[in-house]
């Protein structure tokens, strides 16, 4: 697949025409990142957006006793690094390839010459980082008020709206995170994600199936009534 129709394909480029996608294809350059390679560090200096051509990227933070909450996982398509594009400001996040990982790279320069000719972009770059913020505070409303098996079902439900497939029977994630990722997305530990995981299966809410999960359009009657006799208890 040519980058120009790779990019007619990313949302964020929906508003151009074919001239304009060919242009910008012209303008991009592409570099390839092994599994665990950081790709930006926070408060780095940057003046690069990026494309996800192949693979995908963790968005994280480090506190400062080495625990990592991770902001979310992009996949193929998706775009990250725009907020330096803007404001000229060290990098926010850091982000890490979580596998072989192909990218597109687009200078500010380059990117303001194309807002420039085409304004539309800029109101498409402000949707999207109206969508990660919304998604960020439902992150830290999580944090606050919920109890972990609440969290972690959530973190799926975020999983499965930004990037499941539909089903008969659901929503399937076909390459689920690590359990330890999961954990990280959710502000608690591997092992609690593993409670967490099996007892949303056992209830009839989820299947699992090695890297698969299948968030269930409706839990099973027995699985409701179960639950709600716990709660009442």
């Amino acid at each position: 697949m040519s980058n120009a129709t790779f990019l007619r394909q990313v949302s964020l480029f929906n508003c151009l025409g074919d001239p304009e996608i060919e242009a910008l294809a012209e303008l991009t350059f592409s570099r390839t990142f092994d599994k665990g390679q950081c790709i930006i560090l926070a408060e780095q200096s940057g003046d690069t957006l990026f494309i996800i051509r192949t693979g995908q990227v963790k968005v994280s933070l480090l506190h400062k006793d080495g625990k990592e909450f991770i902001l979310s996982l992009l996949g193929e398509g998706e775009v990250f690094g725009e907020l330096s594009l803007l404001d000229n400001r060290p990098r926010s996040a850091n982000v890490t390839a979580t596998g072989k990982t192909e990218l597109m790279m687009l200078t500010r320069a380059d990117f303001l010459q194309l807002v420039g000719r085409s304004p539309q972009i800029a109101v498409s770059l402000l949707a999207e980082l109206a969508s990660r913020l919304r998604r960020t505070d439902d992150q830290v409303e999580g944090l606050a008020l919920f109890d972990v098996h609440h969290r972690v079902a959530k973190t799926l439900l975020r999983m499965a709206e930004d990037g499941g497939q539909k089903s008969p029977e659901g929503i399937l994630i076909r390459r689920r995170p690590t359990h330890q990722e999961l954990a990280n997305m959710a502000g608690t530990t591997r092992e609690t994600v593993t409670r967490a995981l099996k007892q949303l299966q056992d209830e009839g809410y989820i299947r699992i199936s090695g890297r698969q999960i299948l968030i269930l359009t409706d839990a099973p009657p027995a699985a409701r009534s179960d639950r709600s006799a716990r709660d009442d208890s």
